[in-house]
């Protein structure tokens, strides 16, 4: 062959080889354009040196430029985080819909026990009904904001309630007379319901009642809550500088040798994604105890801690009260003829003698309610749906390797330097001591932010278990919010994270009664009639009102809800 053919030769293989680069990197640059990763002022017009780069680096040339591997790290972690996110969503969903359900269900139970109350006393104390009203209505507001998480005691809003109610009942059905007495008289009746005990121990039964299936009920809203700061914490997680890179390694850097279709090996990606989140595993045991917490609470809500049946008896307990103080009517006239000053009447209208010395029965009829609507029913579909995440945190890693980022069994994949037929590098396994001899992530050690949630979980988990904290103090120093904690966050800061700690504020609350003791003879005995048929509910009850602080906690995950 001459000189001239062979040269000829040379040169074509020249072009060949240069048009085959350009032809890889002009398909890297429509990837780039049509995933909107960056501007198109970053690209280059044709392969190029690969000496700036930190990551991609290969020993030929490369499509990448600085500024495109930059452009790349900033996708790579953005995928993974909407990919959290999505994975998450249906969770949080679920937590946020019981959430609103359970609350929902609270107003109206309590609607239905005012109402089951009011009618009570229009078919068995007339007299009464009417200037009672307000009283009853205060007291299932009072219970409701209790449910709600407001700290108010549980004892003096219920005694509050029978002080209020003892004038009436006694002016009326113990020692009535030819018109009201006055209202220095009245006072002084009033303040001796806690010391003569005219309703005998249902003040003290009801109270313990509402307190220990209250307790139960607020707990349960706040365990959901806090599930959902839990996965906002994690939806929001800030990877380290090391991850980030290994990750524009996995996902990126092949792009820069011209290989847009080829994924990650298993193995590689286990790696990778089990570093990133090995702080986010750590959460797996406690997470997974949160759920068996929640449904051990929720196998306790019967009874004396059954909420529903507590609240929708609530009526009952308080005929058999006014009952008592009627039998006990001579002992109590004649305690309050020493105590109070004799009364002073004013003129009013005739008693009504049946109305004054008889006890009607209560008529009451079975409300047509959906079986579905009880709250225990609620509670074992909610436990039942999420039954199927209680691994979630455990297995996150893998899924998103197996379901989105890995290539399949058998097919050709990246390794993070070449295309090869499999992966041989050493694979580990979940968690932050698992890292230690990971080949592709150094993982520096936990998360703070992480550790904070956790503690948050190991904290209600115990609380969910009934058992007692003292240096942790009440149910309510859990704060719920966004996950982020003052002065803290998760990973690695630098000037490419752009990350800064949320803090969340104390409130303010009082104390509350947590699960008094019963050793009155009403101890093994629970109130429960049917309720009223709506027909013969007074439509003039008012709605208890969810405080605006509730769903400011609420809304931001209901949007969802929304979309569906």
């Amino acid at each position: 062959m001459s000189p001239l053919l062979m040269g000829s030769v040379f040169l074509l293989c020249l072009c060949r080889s240069a048009f085959g680069e350009l032809d890889k990197c002009n398909e890297v640059h429509k990837v780039f354009q049509l995933r909107q990763i960056g501007p198109n002022q970053v690209l280059p017009s044709g392969p190029r040196s690969g000496s700036e780069l930190l990551v991609c680096t290969s020993k030929g040339s490369t499509c990448c430029t600085k500024k495109m591997e930059e452009k790349y790290q900033a996708a790579a972690r953005r995928d993974v985080q909407d990919l959290l996110q999505t994975y998450s969503s249906r969770l949080k969903l679920l937590l946020s819909r019981y959430v609103a359900a359970f609350q929902e269900t609270f107003e109206v139970l309590m609607r239905q026990a005012e109402n089951h109350t009011n009618v009570v006393l229009q078919v068995s104390y007339q007299k009464i009904a009417d200037p009672a009203a307000g009283s009853v209505r205060e007291l299932f507001t009072d219970v409701g904001l209790f449910l709600l998480g407001s700290e108010l005691n549980v004892d003096e809003f219920v005694q509050r309630f029978f002080d209020a109610l003892l004038p009436l009942v006694y002016d009326h059905y113990i020692s009535p007379g030819v018109g009201d007495t006055s209202p220095g008289h009245a006072e002084c009746v009033r303040s001796l319901n806690r010391v003569i005990k005219p309703f005998g121990a249902v003040p003290d039964l009801l109270a313990d009642q509402i307190a220990t299936s209250g307790v139960s009920g607020k707990l349960l809203l706040q365990a959901l809550h806090l599930g959902i700061e839990v996965i906002n914490t994690t939806d929001h997680l800030q990877l380290s500088r090391e991850c980030r890179r290994a990750l524009l390694k996995m996902q990126y850097c092949p792009h820069c040798q011209g290989i847009t279709h080829s994924k990650p090996c298993m193995g590689y990606c286990l790696n990778v994604m089990r570093g990133c989140l090995a702080s986010m595993a750590e959460i797996d045991a406690h997470w997974r105890e949160f759920v068996r917490s929640l449904e051990g609470l929720s196998a306790r809500m019967h009874g004396a801690q059954d909420l529903e049946q507590v609240l929708l008896g609530a009526h009952t307990m308080l005929h058999d009260a006014i009952g008592h103080a009627q039998k006990n009517g001579p002992r109590l006239t004649a305690q309050v003829h020493k105590l109070c000053s004799p009364p002073i009447r004013k003129p009013a209208q005739s008693v009504s003698i049946q109305d004054a010395n008889s006890r009607v029965s209560i008529p009451l009829k079975a409300l047509n309610r959906r079986s579905e609507d009880s709250l225990s029913v609620m509670r074992k579909d909610f436990l039942k749906t999420l039954r199927a995440f209680s691994t979630f945190y455990g297995g996150l890693a893998d899924q998103m390797c197996l379901q989105e980022l890995s290539s399949g069994d058998g097919v050709p994949c990246w390794n993070g330097t070449n295309i090869v037929k499999s992966y041989t590098r050493r694979v580990v396994g979940n968690g932050i001591r698992a890292q230690s001899t990971n080949p592709e992530v150094k993982v520096k050690g936990e998360d703070p932010v992480i550790n904070q949630i956790i503690d948050k979980l190991k904290h209600i988990n115990q609380l969910l278990q009934g058992k007692t904290i003292p240096k942790l103090g009440s149910l309510d120093q859990i704060e719920t919010g966004s996950g982020d904690s003052e002065g803290h966050s998760s990973g690695d800061c630098d000037d490419e994270d752009g990350c800064a700690g949320s803090g969340g504020g104390e409130m303010n609350r009082k104390n509350s009664k947590m699960s008094p003791d019963v050793t009155s003879d009403y101890k093994h005995h629970h109130y429960h009639h049917p309720p009223a048929e709506d027909s013969k509910i007074d439509g003039n009850s008012h709605s208890l009102r969810l405080t605006a602080a509730v769903w400011v906690l609420v809304l931001p995950s209901l949007h969802m809800i929304l979309d569906l």
